[in-house]
């Protein structure tokens, strides 16, 4: 068993000895570091932090990558089946934008960045990378292991494989090692985040990075959805949008994510995507999108308010700081409607279903870092991949250099979730809320900075839509053993009811379905479904071979993301659990022998 796994096994047992105990833990505040104690509890669902502050613009040779126009791939690209995809235009930019965008003085050993090469490192190519960097791993009392691990396949049949590197440290180990996690490639038209992340690779293997990990592991998904690269798309072969997914795991690229989360426990993931340089935005705005990087963590209602903390203070302030001293503009993440009278910029989608607040309800620091590349084909791919790479490089210092903050944090957050179970509210479902805020963008043909001020959806402050008082868990029916196979794969403990009894709690009637907007959609970017549900106080007698979830569990929040029948992206809105009759919420601790689920 490669070292990295042992590691893990023996984490994941001690957790199960000591999960039967968190509930009647009291929570010292000397757990954490000063700057970490618990607050005063919050009036309204936040983030914890402030709304952004208006940005100054930066020096113009700090300035991103430009194009006027979004157009496509630059160059051929293949299919799954080896068969040419014919390329779309270059996109076309303008002198003065293109100035804006120097390339950097780096190089790359990536095969995308083979001399004449014009397209992006194959999925074949991939594979044999990643083994070559376990062969050649070097051996010693302190040497880098190095270990590929297989997750899964794709629709396609194209294994999906991540790598893993960690290091006995010179000093004697902490006593539960972070682990952080870092993926790209979920949109298979963004190439420069899997193009990053073997380098990055190239880098941990090669020990150039010692220093990082002789404090945390670090575990590196290149590209989460080979068949999209293949095909340079952004869905996977079925047209499912992956990053909305991490929910339902329809898809086996959402499974095989939930399991490399499930298996190495991160306590810090970090997604690389890149946001599309657009025309619809230059006919709106009057401008072209300026910055190299938009940065987002965990915004979902019932993310714990110290990881955002953590995210803001211990990661995504230093980012911006090393991104910028790097010569690069970055602002928050945000998107725009497809109105061309609507000027409103939304930040990042408030929704449990997407990768980045998923794995912030599973108590991770989960942040987004998008550069400047849809559409853009190979235009300023070594200015974006560069961009990703500083990125990654200043994460895992961060993670680094907060290490033993982070395994304090993450004991203190899975013991307050855990006795939050039965007390207490929680939020079903949120919202963004409206103010204004200036960004800034370049002007299409002198390529100057503009100041830009537009109405901001803000999901550092969010609105609570709806709120019921937490339950102990829930009861699922007999019946519903596909549910039960998804709540195992996400990570979620279920247990089987072994004799029959009585469970106080509210059971759900049907009243009407509603759709919604994109936002809540649970599997992919079309609308989903609302359910509005009757709650009917009982005594439920309940068979034997039933279910009850607990949320006395360190994943409680991502329980109830799942299984409340009145959450848009959970199991009983989009048909995982078939009828809201087979489940209940629980009000009480089950009195009932029960046997959990492997």
């Amino acid at each position: 068993m490669f070292p990295f796994d042992r590691q893990r096994a023996r984490c994941r047992a001690a957790a199960l000895v000591a999960s039967a105990m968190l509930g009647a833990c009291a929570v010292p505040q000397s757990v954490l570091p000063p700057s970490m104690r618990k607050p005063a509890p919050p009036t309204q669902v936040t983030a914890n932090v402030p709304p952004p502050p208006p940005r100054t613009a930066s020096p113009p040779s700090a300035a991103a990558s430009a194009a006027s126009a979004p157009a496509a791939v630059a160059s051929p690209v293949r299919s799954p089946s080896n068969v040419v995809v014919t390329p779309l235009p270059t996109p076309n930019v303008p002198p003065a934008i293109a100035a804006r965008f120097p390339e950097p003085a780096v190089s790359f050993a990536t095969p995308a960045f083979d001399a004449g090469r014009t397209d992006f490192t194959t999925n074949a190519e991939l594979g044999t990378l990643l083994r070559g960097l376990q062969r050649g791993a070097s051996l010693g009392e302190h040497a880098t292991d190095v270990g590929v691990l297989s997750l899964g396949v794709s629709q396609m049949g194209d294994p999906i494989e991540a790598i893993a590197f960690t290091r006995p440290p010179a000093t004697p180990a902490i006593a539960r090692r972070p682990t952080v996690v870092v993926l790209a490639g979920q949109h298979g038209d963004e190439p420069a985040g899997s193009e990053a992340l073997i380098v990055v690779a190239q880098e941990l293997a090669a020990e150039r990075l010692a220093n990082v990990l002789d404090r945390v592991d670090v575990v590196v998904l290149p590209r989460a959805n080979p068949d999209g690269a293949a095909a340079f798309t952004r869905t996977a072969a079925d047209g499912t949008d992956i990053n909305r997914d991490h929910l339902l795991l329809n898809t086996p690229e959402a499974r095989a994510i939930a399991k490399l989360l499930v298996d190495v426990q991160p306590i810090v993931v970090l997604d690389l995507h890149e946001y599309p340089v657009s025309p619809a935005f230059t006919a709106k705005f009057g401008g072209v999108q300026r910055f190299d990087a938009l940065i987002q963590y965990a915004t979902a209602p019932n993310v714990p308010a110290f990881v955002t903390k953590a995210a803001e203070e211990w990661f995504r302030v230093p980012l911006i700081a090393g991104l910028r001293s790097a010569g690069m503009t970055v602002d928050w993440y945000a998107t725009m409607s497809a109105d061309p009278a609507d000027r409103t910029l939304t930040m990042g989608s408030v929704g449990p279903q997407v990768e980045r607040n998923a794995s912030g309800l599973r108590n991770a620091v989960s942040l987004l870092v998008e550069t400047r590349g849809g559409g853009m084909g190979r235009v300023d791919l070594k200015r974006r991949v560069n961009t990703h790479v500083t990125a990654v490089h200043n994460v895992l210092a961060s993670a680094a250099r907060h290490a033993d903050d982070l395994v304090k944090l993450r004991q203190f957050v899975e013991r307050d979730t855990v006795a939050l179970a039965c007390r207490g509210d929680v939020v079903l479902e949120a919202a963004p809320t409206a103010s204004e805020y200036t960004t800034s963008m370049l002007d299409p043909t002198t390529g100057d900075v503009r100041r830009l001020t537009v109405t901001w959806l803000s999901a550092l402050q969010l609105r609570a839509l709806k709120t019921r008082p937490r339950p102990c868990g829930y009861w699922l029916a007999a019946s519903e053993s596909e549910a039960v196979r998804r709540l195992r794969l996400l990570g979620i403990d279920v247990q089987q009811l072994d004799e029959l009894g009585e469970l106080r709690g509210e059971s759900y009637r049907l009243v009407a379905r509603e759709p919604v907007g994109p936002d809540a959609a649970a599997s992919n970017s079309e609308a989903a479904t609302r359910l509005k549900v009757q709650m009917l106080p009982t005594l439920l007698d309940v068979p034997v071979g039933s279910y009850f979830v607990s949320l006395e569990q360190p994943l409680g929040n991502l329980a109830v993301a799942v299984l409340d029948p009145e959450s848009p992206a959970g199991f009983a809105a989009n048909g995982v659990i078939a009828d809201v009759e087979h489940e209940a919420r629980i009000l009480s601790r089950p009195q009932i022998r029960t046997t959990a689920i492997p």
